[in-house]
């Protein structure tokens, strides 16, 4: 098999040609590894190669629906036994689990060929993918673009044609949002329908869940009835559903009503691309015979930031003081996690309780929402991918931050009205590119990415529909209509076709070297 007759096959299918004996699960790995190995200077999307577990997972023999496929799992939380986790973080790259994570036995289960671990941000912080460790990840489209995070270097091999789909995660819009930026396909599960075990009962106060980036709808549907399932001594137990995700989309969407908005909850700006991805992606829906009007549920955006920000400091606080009781020095950390990290032990039991009660009160309100409405569209981001280093810190206030956790004065500081100072600010400039992804996170329902739109300069744009809690099929459904109607799996960039654009000086300079293991 040719690499352009691998870009024309999804996992689905690749699956059915190993099965099949038309091609090997040998002739597919070379195959992802020859165009990793070519991607890899301008994407930075690997941060380890695992060759060597994968021909041995291949000699072992493959089972279940997708053997053979080549597959990355993210270097956070999808824990891969006998190689580090490293969570995008210096501190974290000598710790080795001593056995999988759930998500991982799940896709080795499946039959998918494990062969190496992606790019993240430090602790999956960012919507962006910029580890100081491993350098930032650049995006398929334009290299001088980031691919987004927390799950940059999955969406980056995807779309650069390393593999079909991708593992990633998503916190506050982790998967969402590099796949929009990248142009694909994803979709965040219900809470409770992916366990966390054995690691965790529930990560960011059961924000956070797993999925996959990939270029076909079909393709996340069997990947969902791979990783739903609850194991013993889990928090939520949504599991598998009755009917799998993958017989759901035999039966077309129902006339859905479907509720759309483009303006910021936070009140921050959203750009005319984002705007008229949802305004074309409402007349498409209105085309296939779907109700549409304008409509968002009654919720404080502010309100909803400061308690997604509040949960997310305290964690940033609990992970790096859970990394340095595993012997991670202070200095291993980058600075805007060691100040977050002050500013999560400023915040006090009260102040946390009273903010994730507040996550009932979005709940309620989206649940009232869903009454009138089985679906809410919003943009997915408020642009397009951003450039490397926007938003960073000018290098004097860089400087000023430093000092500040260096010398304590933070730490005392933290105990005053900075922390909510601080969050308010957070809501209004860090969560301005991605205001539209926490909703679904805090309330725990699903919620996808929809690769519909593009920018006038043609980077993608993703328009995002949230339904009712276990609603998932809903969502799929009308994904594979959509994808019928205006397809985009063919829809790739230069990189991914063998015509890769010229390497720029920063992408040069800030490539990783990929470790094998």
């Amino acid at each position: 098999m040719r690499h352009d007759e691998y870009l024309r096959h999804d996992a689905t299918a690749l699956a059915a040609l190993v099965r099949a004996g038309e091609v090997s699960a040998t002739e597919l790995l070379d195959l992802a590894l020859a165009q990793a190995q070519a991607v890899q200077p301008r994407i930075n999307a690997l941060v380890r190669v695992m060759e060597g577990q994968a021909r041995a997972q291949i000699e072992a023999g493959l089972r279940g629906p997708l053997a053979g496929v080549p597959f990355l799992l993210k270097d956070g939380l999808q824990n891969y036994a006998g190689v580090p986790t490293g969570h995008g973080s210096r501190a974290l790259q000598r710790w080795v689990p001593a056995q999988h994570a759930a998500t991982t036995r799940r896709f080795l289960a499946a039959g998918l060929v494990v062969f190496g671990k992606t790019n993240l941000p430090e602790f999956g912080l960012k919507g962006v993918s910029d580890s100081a460790f491993h350098g930032p990840v650049s995006n398929p489209w334009d290299l001088a673009r980031n691919a987004g995070g927390s799950s940059g270097g999955a969406a980056a091999a995807v779309a650069a044609g390393v593999l079909p789909m991708a593992a990633g995660s998503d916190g506050g819009g982790s998967l969402r949002i590099p796949a929009a930026y990248c142009g694909l396909f994803t979709l965040k599960p219900s809470r409770g329908r992916i366990s966390e075990a054995p690691g965790y009962g529930e990560v960011w106060s059961g924000a956070c869940t797993h999925g996959v980036l990939s270029r076909s709808v079909r393709d996340t549907a069997l990947a969902l009835d791979v990783l739903c399932g609850s194991e013993p001594g889990d928090p939520f137990v949504g599991g598998a559903p009755a009917q799998g995700f993958t017989a759901a989309l035999v039966q077309p969407p129902a006339r859905l009503r479907i509720g759309y908005a483009t303006a910021s909850p936070i009140g921050t700006p959203v750009g005319a691309d984002a705007r008229a991805a949802v305004e074309q992606a409402a007349q498409r829906l209105r085309a296939l015979g779907h109700e549409v009007e304008a409509a968002a549920p009654e919720i404080d955006g502010q309100a909803l930031a400061r308690a997604y920000l509040t949960m997310y400091l305290g964690q940033t606080a609990v992970d790096v003081d859970a990394a340095r009781s595993l012997g991670a020095g202070s200095r291993e950390f980058e600075l805007l996690t060691r100040a977050l990290a002050v500013l999560g032990h400023g915040i006090s039991a009260a102040t946390m309780c009273r903010e994730l009660l507040r996550w009932n009160d979005f709940a309620r309100a989206l649940g009232a929402f869903h009454q009138r409405f089985d679906l809410f569209l919003t943009p997915t981001t408020a642009g397009t991918a951003p450039h490397h280093g926007q938003g960073d810190p000018p290098p004097a206030l860089a400087l000023a931050l430093e000092l500040l956790v260096s010398s304590g004065v933070l730490r005392l500081l933290a105990r005053t009205r900075l922390v909510a100072r601080v969050v308010e600010a957070m809501g209004r400039d860090n969560l301005a590119p991605v205001p539209f992804t926490q909703l679904a996170n805090l309330t725990g329902t699903p919620a996808m990415s929809v690769p519909l739109g593009s920018a006038a300069d043609g980077l993608p744009m993703g328009v995002q529909f949230i339904a009712r809690m276990g609603q998932e099929a809903t969502l799929l459904r009308l994904a594979a209509q959509l994808e019928q109607a205006a397809p985009w799996f063919d829809r790739l960039p230069a990189l991914a076709l063998g015509a890769p654009p010229p390497l720029t000086a920063h992408a040069a300079m800030m490539a990783a070297q990929v470790a094998p293991t």
